[in-house]
């Protein structure tokens, strides 16, 4: 029998272009799916398969550098992060740096992300709490990357994921539509969302779920006009089922 991931890729993804005339037809999940199986599980077990190269876009060479990316990420999109940080990391890419700058050239290289003046103002109070703190080094425990200026739980669980690759799931506006509205959680705040879907997920794939879920919320699961008819989770998607249960 082809393994499920492989039919997955050759089937039911073409150029990356989803392919759902196949998935509907398909009867190879009935070997592959335990009949106990719920909704929730059949969920995360599609878009495992589906994003499963899926990874942060924003480019760093340090956790320093990653931590001034996600905190530049808020309302701003990842390629406009990457464009900022390429000019900004060529003479500024250490805590000291950042420190040691004026204010008023941060806000200019950091003015097309978006909220400039508070990011700028956050970003350099971070370096200087790093220096006085932590000795210049990023702190690797939720509780003291929250200490510094600027950083929340979401963007403290992004740079234990991804920074250093610890157990942590990060709720961003995506992530907490997508697992809304498939049914994954039913959280009316970020920390609920986190809890539900962590007591669901193995804890060795947060972080990884973290990415399936923001990836499936930027091509198929938009805010506005989510792309329902081809969205290979709407078998078992509780938003899709109550839209067409008349």
């Amino acid at each position: 029998m082809i393994p499920f991931v492989d039919l997955f890729q050759k089937y039911f993804m073409q150029e990356n272009e989803f392919n759902y005339n196949f998935f509907e037809k398909a009867e190879f999940f009935s070997g592959k799916w335990n009949g106990n199986m719920t909704d929730n599980e059949k969920a995360l077990n599609i878009l495992e398969n589906v994003y499963k190269d899926a990874g942060t876009a924003l480019k760093f060479n340090s956790v320093f550098e990653l931590l001034v990316s996600v905190i530049l990420s808020a309302q701003c999109t990842d390629v406009r992060v990457n464009k900022v940080t390429s000019e900004l990391f060529k003479k500024y890419n250490t805590p000291k740096a950042i420190a040691d700058m004026d204010i008023a050239e941060l806000e200019d290289y950091i003015k097309s992300c978006g909220l400039y003046k508070n990011k700028a103002k956050n970003i350099k109070a971070m370096a200087n709490a790093l220096l006085e703190s932590f000795e210049g080094n990023v702190p690797s425990t939720r509780e003291e990357l929250m200490s510094l200026p600027g950083v929340g739980r979401k963007t403290a669980n992004v740079m234990l994921s991804v920074g250093f690759g610890k157990p942590a799931f990060a709720v961003d506006t995506h992530v907490f539509r997508v697992a809304n509205r498939i049914g994954l959680a039913d959280g009316k705040t970020p920390d609920d969302v986190e809890k539900q879907v962590t007591s669901i997920v193995p804890e060795e794939k947060w972080g990884n779920a973290h990415h399936w879920l923001i990836h499936h919320g930027r091509r198929i699961c938009h805010a506005q006009n989510p792309d329902c008819e081809n969205c290979p989770v709407r078998i078992c998607c509780k938003f899709y089922a109550e839209k067409n249960k008349n």
